[in-house]
């Protein structure tokens, strides 16, 4: 309890931060920037490139600049140019972001999807997993690499919403913090603090902003780093964790304010029930995530928080899980209703979206913690806005079904002894590969039925 509440009293102070000033993590300056450019007391305004100056930790005096620095980084930042002929929109459309638009299905989980169903020799097995396709789900931006690809499933998204008149939804993650997975056994991170990451990762947010300035005429929607800032609630105590927080608290909090300067509408990953969900880790939660909201200017594109990403938890659990016992939260139905309150509370005003890619069977793990590759696991409810809460904008499939947690084979450089449990499917290939036997589950065992 000790660790939650040094954090709880570190973080707290933010709130009675006048206005006059950035907060810790806010943005301080830059061209175009019209708001605070002095800092609160503890950091220092520190110039990042020509367009971006944050209120970094440091031991100057309360208001003080640091002055610029031509050595910051050597990264040359990506322009573009708007192909839509409007610049994006800086004021976000009242409510729900997915009521009216039509989720983005994405061409390589589809390509995915028909090769796997074209291998399953029962007839009426194939079909049910070929209508997965028409299943939205989230793009993971997991690699530099990864980012053109944005691009053009945003203009394929332009095209189909000028030509149909169904306004497109793109859903994407964004996933690539350097010594991302802190608290993993094995991380399969690109970038590492020690080797410039933090550069890095502004420079991958750049460019992801720079792909999405090219065509205002489509909304996107993003989930905030999976497994992040909830890291930096329980697991402060992994000298991993501990080593990356300043850098963690950075990179989102520039992800959050870059995102905004154009439009997407962002949810901050909130783990899940079994996570936060445990009454000493929920009021700390949701200090730190107001903190990551005031950081980002409390933007009303920060819409909110993502729950239950990659994972198996009930919306709403007809009865506690055994390995539930002594979590009031057991599903996150329960957990939203407990957390929104207190976020509201301390001024962030918080909606939900909900994973449920996974979740159509319960009752499947030996532990809680579990998540690689999960024996029996269905797909869950279908992604749609009617959710029954007022507090969840959308139920939603962020990890691509099929797609594996993670490799059994001890041999493997990313290989983390999760997946070897007696709850995991083996063998199971390397993460983010495809995993046929455990999508032929997914369909078989999915509730509601395909």
């Amino acid at each position: 309890m000790s660790k939650f509440a040094t954090l709880c009293a570190l973080l707290t102070v933010l709130p009675a931060v006048s206005y006059a000033q950035s907060p810790v993590w806010g943005q301080c300056g830059g061209i175009g920037w019209t708001g605070a450019t002095t800092c609160a007391s503890g950091s220092v305004c520190t110039e990042l490139n020509d367009y971006y100056s944050q209120c970094i930790p440091g031991s100057s005096a309360p208001g003080t600049t640091s002055a610029p620095s031509s050595t910051v980084s050597s990264t040359t930042r990506p322009t573009s140019t708007s192909s839509g002929g409007s610049a994006p929109s800086t004021t976000p459309a009242a409510g729900n972001p997915f009521v009216g638009y039509t989720p983005y299905l994405s061409p390589y989980y589809a390509a995915e999807v028909q090769a796997a169903a074209a291998n399953i020799t029962d007839a009426t097995l194939a079909d049910k997993a070929a209508s997965v396709a028409n299943i939205p789900t989230f793009t993971w931006l997991d690699q530099v690499a990864k980012v053109p690809d944005l691009g053009t499933y945003l203009a394929d998204a332009s095209s189909i919403q000028n030509s149909t008149g169904q306004k497109q939804l793109v859903q994407i993650v964004v996933y690539d913090l350097p010594d991302r997975d802190c608290a993993a056994k094995a991380s399969n991170g690109e970038f590492s603090i020690a080797d410039n990451g933090e550069q890095n990762y502004y420079d991958y947010i750049d460019q992801i902003v720079a792909q999405i300035k090219q065509y205002p005429d489509v909304r996107v929607v993003a989930v905030i780093e999976p497994d992040s800032l909830a890291n930096l609630v329980t697991n402060l105590n992994v000298q991993k964790c501990a080593n990356a927080e300043s850098t963690y608290k950075a990179c989102v909090t520039y992800a959050l304010q870059q995102l905004s300067s154009v439009g997407v509408y962002q949810y901050m990953d909130a783990g899940h029930a079994g996570w936060l969900g445990w009454p000493a880790n929920i009021q700390p939660a949701a200090t730190l995530f107001t903190q990551m909201y005031q950081s980002a200017n409390s933007s009303p594109f920060v819409r909110g928080l993502a729950t239950n990403v990659a994972n198996y938890n009930a919306l709403t659990a007809a009865s506690p899980d055994p390995i539930t016992q002594g979590n009031p939260n057991y599903d996150e139905s329960h957990y939203i209703n407990a957390l929104a309150p207190m976020l509201a509370s301390a001024g962030f005003p918080a909606q939900f979206i909900v994973d449920q890619g996974r979740a159509g069977q319960q009752n499947l793990r030996q532990q809680w913690g579990d998540w690689c590759n999960i024996k029996g696991a269905g797909f869950g409810t279908r992604p749609t806005t009617d959710t029954g809460n007022s507090y969840i904008d959308a139920i939603v499939f962020v990890k691509p079904g099929g797609e594996s947690d993670g490799t059994s084979n001890s041999s493997s450089p990313r290989y983390d002894s999760t997946c070897s449990l007696s709850d995991a499917t083996q063998p199971a290939p390397e993460a983010g590969t495809w995993f046929q036997t455990y999508f032929e589950t997914l369909v078989s065992q999915a509730n509601p039925p395909l």
